[in-house]
């Protein structure tokens, strides 16, 4: 049987030895692979666009074109690439821009080395790497307005089903789908049907979107 491809991964920080160390620890790896990098944020597109990655390591504060921006453009490309932010600050308000430019979660820089390799194969298969406490924090400074009450306009919201609002509840507290069908004692399959329509009727990329419309608009409230 054939090896599945590795996950192919661009490193974006301005920092040469960062990206030399990252390098190291993913091309130690024999299901990863380093397959461009980036200096700065004005170099992240072309980098992308030629080596086609399926994973973006890219640093949130970056000169010239800053992550936040790079992280637009990337998502904006056709078959995007996900897009991990790397921060020295959990809290930083510039990871919330960039996972609202499209990013499908956050990494510390002083992750270890096996929890940076398990945050690129999470991400690379579709997941999303969020801390909730993180997110809880940040989208208080962004809240749009208070909690709808019952029967209020909640936008998007008020689309989705008593069951799929459960499910986007758990989401925001960083449950899988797994976890979730523990939860609510359901099929992981019949999870993420509901996960899906949660992200139609969102308008949403992923969960790391729907989690954030979840806050901005009340519908969860930061504690």
């Amino acid at each position: 049987m054939d090896e599945p491809d590795p996950i192919r991964v661009v490193i974006a920080d301005d920092e040469r030895l960062v990206r030399l160390g990252l390098r190291v620890v993913i091309d130690a790896e024999t299901d990863l692979t380093v397959v461009g990098e980036a200096a700065n944020g004005s170099a992240v597109l072309p980098v992308v666009r030629e080596s086609r990655p399926d994973v973006v390591l890219m640093d949130v504060r970056m000169p010239e074109v800053d992550g936040i921006r790079a992280t637009a453009l990337v998502t904006a490309l056709p078959q995007p690439p996900r897009v991990l932010v790397v921060t020295t600050f959990e809290n930083d308000d510039h990871v919330y821009q960039a996972l609202h430019a499209g990013a499908a979660g956050f990494l510390l820089k002083r992750a270890r080395a096996e929890e940076m390799v398990q945050a690129i194969r999470l991400v690379a298969r579709g997941d999303s790497l969020l801390y909730p406490s993180a997110i809880r924090t940040l989208a208080a400074a962004h809240q749009q307005q208070p909690a709808p009450a019952r029967g209020a306009d909640a936008g998007p919201i008020a689309r989705l089903t008593e069951r799929e609002g459960q499910v986007l509840r758990l989401m925001t507290t960083g449950l899988n789908n797994a976890e979730i069908a523990g939860e609510l004692v359901l099929s992981p399959e019949t999870v993420k049907t509901h996960v899906a329509g949660v992200l139609a009727k969102l308008g949403a990329r992923d969960r790391t979107q729907a989690v954030i419309t979840a806050y901005e608009s009340g519908f969860v409230v930061p504690k």
